[in-house]
């Protein structure tokens, strides 16, 4: 199916995007004639789905249940006290609606169960999980690889928060960071601010994604936006071959003092192997490489 154009009202609205240090007229486009789902839309999946309406993304699917309580405005910019104690799903719809006439904005009034995410998966052109809990967040993730579609998990936590970017077949998922579901706290702790700059910067990434303009997206690397003193990034990327009979363990004692923010061996890494096998490794379970095999490590990640 050929793309649709811009009309001159779109170019309009979207003059400040398009040009030097942006997007281009084809990246903009492109974002004209994709998808993108996001599940949920509170407090980082709201500011996600706003920016991502406002940049002109053409279908956005929100899919959020539940009714609008007081405490989560402390975060949920969608919402509004004149909401509290109805359905969040519509009024979000209906709130992003009203920021962009040329998006169409499709709501789902439940969180996806498996088969939901698959099939919502497929309809996208990239998933973005801004679910509270890694039961949530792992199901995304399992519908992000089987469709084969670009992943952005966001989590938050107190004053932080992590983006990572997933590209099936290509990166590490999210259950390579977590082959166990680890414990979940319902009502844990979090700053609005927080949230708002997470889904921000995951909507960013998305974009990028989508557009294919711009910075290359952060696949692979863990962003940590720690509102306490600001580190960005804890996890860069370092890449080496190794000789025949190699372990992880000696690239990892060779990559450590390359990690920022840790000292010493990392105790479980993001590992990828040639650029096809990825998984997580555990320092003390050494696996052989064969001749030639370039070895991917980044830190580990926490939880959300």
């Amino acid at each position: 199916m050929s793309e649709m154009p811009l009309s001159p009202d779109e170019l309009t609205r979207y003059a400040r995007q398009i040009g030097r240090g942006v997007l281009s007229l084809e990246g903009q486009t492109r974002l004209k004639n994709s998808t993108a789902l996001l599940s949920r839309t509170g407090g980082m999946g709201g500011p996600a789905a706003l920016a991502l309406v406002m940049a002109g993304v053409g279908r956005v699917i929100i899919a959020h249940g539940g009714r609008l309580i007081s405490p989560d405005l402390n975060r949920q910019v969608l919402g509004s006290e004149r909401v509290v104690g109805e359905q969040r799903a519509p009024h979000f719809a209906s709130y992003l609606r009203s920021m962009n006439q040329f998006v169409t904005v499709e709501f789902i009034d439940h969180e996806p169960d498996d088969a939901d995410a698959v099939e919502l998966a497929r309809r996208a052109d990239v998933v973005l999980s801004c679910a509270p809990s890694f039961e949530e967040r792992l199901r995304l993730n399992q519908a992000a690889v089987a469709a084969g579609v670009p992943l952005i998990d966001a989590a938050q936590w107190g004053m932080a928060g992590t983006i990572i970017a997933v590209d099936p077949g290509r990166t590490a998922c999210l259950r390579c960071l977590y082959p166990k579901n680890p414990q979940f706290e319902a009502m844990f702790p979090v700053i609005g601010a927080i949230s708002a700059a997470i889904g921000t910067l995951a909507a960013l990434e998305a974009i990028k994604i989508l557009s294919r303009t711009g910075s290359q997206p952060l696949m692979n690397v863990r962003v940590v936006l720690s509102g306490r003193n600001y580190d960005v990034a804890d996890s860069v990327p370092e890449q080496l071959t190794l000789p025949d009979g190699a372990s992880v363990d000696d690239a990892l004692q060779r990559l450590a003092p390359l990690i920022p923010g840790e000292k010493g061996l990392p105790g479980s890494c993001l590992l990828a192997v040639s650029g096809t096998h990825l998984g997580t490794v555990n320092k003390h379970r050494p696996r052989v490489l064969s001749d030639g095999d370039e070895l991917l490590v980044l830190a580990p990640v926490a939880g959300g």
